[in-house]
């Protein structure tokens, strides 16, 4: 199994604590996420983020094909990351990293992603060809997104 990473650097016009009220609540994450991908919470205890919460979603990554996607928050530390993994959905492993640093330049926001693919050589292929421009899409948009909602101030 082939593992990829992605890592996006970002700065945040917001203090940290505005930073992290927004970013670990996951009733925001369909405000930075592409209208394409059919986002949806399913199910989620709409609780303050903790470690071992559950949070299930519907998405459509390719051709409109609603899957389902459960996660998990596996890490937290208030103000500081937190860490979400796939439990089941479209990825063969998915361990996402979110990190807030409070700099002279606004809150550093830095998401670092491990993946892998199912299918073997199929994956790989559409890694190359998908996967990995799908994923730079969808970081691309939370950019933009989140420059309108704090970086306009």
């Amino acid at each position: 199994m082939k593992l990829y990473k992605k890592e996006t650097v970002q700065y945040v016009n917001a203090s940290l604590e505005e930073c992290w009220a927004f970013f670990s609540s996951p009733s925001n994450l369909q405000k930075i996420t592409p209208v394409t991908m059919g986002f949806e919470i399913t199910d989620f205890d709409n609780k303050s983020m903790y470690a071992g919460q559950i949070i299930q979603y519907k998405v459509s990554p390719l051709l409109g094909l609603k899957l389902p996607w459960v996660t998990e928050i596996t890490f937290v530390k208030e103000n500081s990351y937190f860490i979400d993994e796939q439990r089941f959905g479209p990825y063969a492993l998915w361990h996402h990293k979110h990190f807030f640093e409070a700099t002279e330049n606004g809150v550093k926001m830095t998401d670092l992603v491990h993946y892998a693919l199912p299918l073997g050589f199929i994956g790989r292929i559409m890694n190359t060809l998908i996967v990995k421009n799908k994923l730079k899409a969808i970081f691309d948009h939370r950019r933009i997104m989140v420059d309108k909602m704090f970086n306009g101030k």
